[in-house]
């Protein structure tokens, strides 16, 4: 293997945490040449409709994994939230790198924070997870979908379709864009997304050979912190298509706060659980938390959601 080739969708964030990889395996291994394929995919390629309509965030890898399947490519790299819970059969992760900034970001021309926004103020989000969070809180604001990368949505929100738009923090980062945050958003305010902020490094299951050469990417706190998040969105069916949000912070070196959220979309109902749990056990606190919310109606709740967005 003197050559690698990384599978990455052509966003300009994507590319970014592509290179990002790519610059780290060649600090690691430079003997061996590392090039980009980029790629597009049906996500990128539908932008009318959200995606919780069109069928999830799997759609922004399955022609990754088709490249990895076909020899096209070694390896993928992908933001770990549009990774599905179930990865399809002959696959798997090799790698989840340390993580950024997990939170959600505010961003706003003309206010600093949410609890600013007047009566009717609209603001802009992809995720149904976001949205149920900002009625429970505030619902006098309107919040209506934002399709898009990153550069996208902040001229929608400079062209003065939105008074605000949430955006994961981590992007706007790693692109050299945290001057347009306003406020980076509090797990008390918006609890992020399972994998939020951490990049995933995909491989076809058969390629046993690159587990060795990947593991030194591997970051293993921020592994076992999505390991918990994941978990609970796995048990309960979890996809951009719920308002379920999952997130655990290291305590100490060896133990980890696990919280976790389901909703309704229009924030009416939100059941909220969290546990403390060994860093070793992660995924085990994870369904322990998920077991949590089931006892709390999560299940009904789930499927009251996927029915009216059917």
């Amino acid at each position: 293997m003197n050559a690698l080739v990384i599978a990455s969708r052509e966003s300009q964030l994507a590319m970014w945490q592509a290179e990002h990889i790519q610059s780290r395996l060649c600090s690691l291994y430079p003997e061996k040449t590392v090039t980009i394929l980029g790629m597009t995919t049906q996500g990128d390629q539908i932008l009318d409709k959200t995606l919780s309509k069109i069928g999830g965030k799997g759609l922004f890898v399955k022609e990754l994994e088709q490249a990895l399947l076909d020899g096209r490519a070694d390896l993928a790299v992908h933001s770990l939230k549009d990774v599905p819970m179930q990865l399809p059969e002959g696959f798997i992760l090799a790698a989840i790198t340390e993580r950024e900034n997990p939170c959600d970001a505010f961003v706003s021309n003309r206010y600093q924070q949410l609890s600013q926004l007047p009566d009717q103020a609209v603001v802009g989000t992809s995720s149904l997870r976001r949205e149920a969070q900002i009625r429970a809180k505030f619902p006098h604001l309107v919040v209506k979908p934002l399709r898009g990368n990153v550069q996208t949505r902040l001229r929608k929100l400079d062209e003065g379709e939105y008074d605000a738009i949430i955006l994961a923090a981590s992007g706007l980062i790693r692109l050299g864009l945290q001057d347009r945050i306003q406020t980076i958003l509090s797990p008390q305010e918006s609890l992020p997304a399972a994998g939020q902020g951490a990049l995933a490094i995909e491989i076809a299951a058969h390629r046993q050979d690159l587990l060795a050469l990947l593991e030194p990417l591997n970051h293993e706190q921020s592994h076992a912190c999505v390991l918990a998040e994941r978990a609970v969105s796995r048990k309960l069916g979890g996809s951009c298509q719920v308002p379920l949000a999952a997130y655990a912070q290291l305590q100490s070196d060896h133990n980890i706060l696990l919280q976790a959220r389901v909703a309704s979309i229009d924030g009416t109902v939100v059941l909220s659980a969290h546990k403390q749990g060994a860093l070793a056990d992660a995924e085990a606190l994870g369904l322990s938390v998920a077991d949590d919310l089931i006892k709390q109606g999560a299940l009904p709740l789930i499927e009251q959601v996927l029915a009216t967005n059917q």
